[in-house]
């Protein structure tokens, strides 16, 4: 049964990636290949997505950790100040069309964040899961999907579902089924739907409750 982490969980598997074709795109472009400016130029809303998931980390898991591992979030806020930094040079070698300086910020983008996401999934989010009693850990999940700009949601479904595999793709909608009302429910599964076109209906099948739900 899906519980409120996995919508965590699910959300670092999309960032990886993405992360990775932006990375593999920016690799290409560097020796040459032509036509991939608009996936590595992804990586700006890539990065407006990433600071929506920090900063409600940083509202809501991180003191909820604090409560039953005092001084263990304080290292994953330096990883996002870190990750901050990352994007500022990757940013800057994007701005000045520098293609090798691009697949090595891009490079190294990726490493950090693939190493802080494992960090989380094995150690953060098992103390989460291990010491916080799941109503709070639904409470806390609540809070970080708050962060995300209502008019913006739209935008982070169709990012984010093509990029999921099926197994998240039904933790993350039986998660929204379980937390939104009825007709915001339906409001996403239509974003959803959208987003992965033929590929609805393995979704559907998981989840049979969906025909009818808009």
């Amino acid at each position: 049964m899906a519980g409120p982490i996995d919508a965590v969980v699910a959300i670092h598997n999309a960032f990886r990636q993405d992360m990775r074709l932006i990375d593999a795109a920016a690799l290409d472009s560097a020796r040459g290949k032509p036509g991939l400016e608009a996936t590595v130029e992804r990586f700006r809303f890539f990065n407006e997505v990433l600071e929506w998931h920090a900063h409600g980390e940083e509202l809501a898991i991180f003191p909820a950790l604090e409560a039953v591992a005092p001084s263990v979030a304080e290292a994953y806020e330096k990883d996002h100040r870190a990750l901050d930094a990352a994007f500022v040079a990757l940013n800057n070698a994007v701005s000045a069309h520098d293609a090798l300086g691009t697949a090595r910020a891009t490079a190294a983008f990726k490493y950090y964040l693939d190493v802080h996401l494992m960090k989380e999934d094995t150690h953060l989010y098992r103390l989460i899961r291990e010491r916080v009693a799941v109503p709070d850990q639904g409470q806390a999940v609540g809070v970080m999907a708050s962060t995300v700009p209502q008019d913006r949601f739209p935008e982070l479904v169709a990012w984010m579902f093509p990029l999921l595999g099926d197994d998240d793709r039904e933790n993350m909608t039986r998660i929204w089924q379980m937390v939104m009302p009825a007709d915001a429910f339906a409001g996403a599964t239509a974003l959803v739907e959208q987003a992965i076109g033929d590929e609805w209906a393995e979704l559907a099948r998981r989840i049979p409750d969906l025909a009818g739900a808009h």
